[in-house]
């Protein structure tokens, strides 16, 4: 089985809590992180929580083996450091199409005034990077004699994983409307973020995909600059707990309240055939920590409900809290086959 996280919004859905879940509950053999350092994503664990740019969020199962697709482009220091404060040295593993991004990519970012001062680039590098990739002059981890030791080739190890009949989780980055394709261009990023777009960045087609989960969260954050319609006041937003700053850059999230019409374009965009919502508890601190469907408030029932009438594909998957377990699991009761 073959499965693919993926953003909804504009980031910040809590694809990493859903994707340690899933994790957690399942006996995934394999994950592969796609995108690149500008995404972080936030995974509460054992009391600590982590911001992960690199690392797969499904760490936290110790059973499974991580990798980084050949789609994606990493920074050795921060994927150095992740590796050892995540302890997964000897399962993790680049691709060695890998894109690795240089000091040079970064600088080249900081100096141009459009990236940060008109679209709010994360100046992580990224989209130098992904020029010189299209340049046809980016190296790769291949060209890296020092990653010679965790060097794979990802898209063999995913297809002999699904072949085995074993399950292999594919964790995308970023949000739906940051596509440099289906997005709020200009206000994007440099690579398309939705759930094909990961697929052929980790090298499977259309016919190996068995399910694609969306990720919402109960409001909408957006970082930088661009649309963001209902977009409320940093009073309001604070006022009603939805204050939040962004994993990589620390800056502050704008917010407004879910947006079902953005959702509902989601989920076509992305053939999603299942949708997780997160942070339920903000919304209705009153669900917080609850993990069954029937002891949510019934005001929470209704409104995941209208959500679905909404979108068209069913809420499967909760969040009530920030650890990964903290979620009401759905799929059996709604005829999914939850990962075994």
């Amino acid at each position: 089985m073959l499965e693919i996280i993926v953003g909804g919004f504009f980031g910040d859905e809590g694809k990493g809590k859903i994707t340690a879940y899933l994790a957690l509950k399942a006996s995934a053999s394999l994950a592969v992180r796609c995108g690149a350092v500008n995404a972080g994503h936030t995974v509460t664990f054992n009391g600590r929580k982590y911001g992960l740019r690199v690392v797969p969020s499904a760490f936290v199962n110790p059973n499974t083996v991580l990798a980084v697709a050949p789609g994606a482009l990493v920074r050795l220091d921060v994927m150095s450091r992740e590796v050892a404060g995540t302890g997964v040295e000897g399962r993790f593993f680049l691709d060695r199409n890998t894109g690795i991004i240089e000091e040079s990519h970064v600088e080249r970012e900081r100096a141009d005034a459009r990236l940060s001062g008109v679209i709010g680039s994360t100046l992580q590098g990224v989209g130098a990077a992904m020029s010189d990739r299209v340049f046809r002059r980016l190296r790769l981890a291949k060209d890296f004699q020092k990653l010679e030791g965790m060097l794979t080739d990802v898209s063999e190890e995913v297809h002999e994983k699904l072949h085995g009949g074993e399950t292999v989780l594919v964790e995308g980055t970023q949000g739906t409307y940051l596509s440099l394709y289906h997005g709020t261009y200009p206000y994007v990023t440099s690579r398309d973020t939705t759930a094909s777009a990961f697929a052929s960045e980790v090298g499977v087609g259309p016919k190996d995909v068995d399910e694609v989960i969306v990720v919402f969260k109960a409001y909408v954050t957006r970082v930088g600059a661009g649309p963001l319609p209902g977009e409320l006041s940093e009073s309001e937003a604070e006022r009603l707990g939805w204050s939040e700053v962004a994993t990589v850059t620390g800056r502050a999230r704008r917010a407004a309240p879910f947006n079902p019409e953005l959702a509902r374009r989601a989920v076509m965009l992305n053939s999603a055939t299942q949708a997780a919502v997160t942070k339920v508890d903000v919304l209705f601190p009153e669900a917080k920590g609850v993990r069954e469907w029937g002891k949510l408030p019934r005001e929470v029932r209704n409104w995941v409900d209208l959500v679905e009438g909404f979108i068209g594909v069913p809420v499967t998957l909760i969040g009530t809290g920030p650890n990964p377990e903290e979620v009401v699991d759905r799929r059996a009761e709604l005829g999914f086959k939850p990962q075994a």
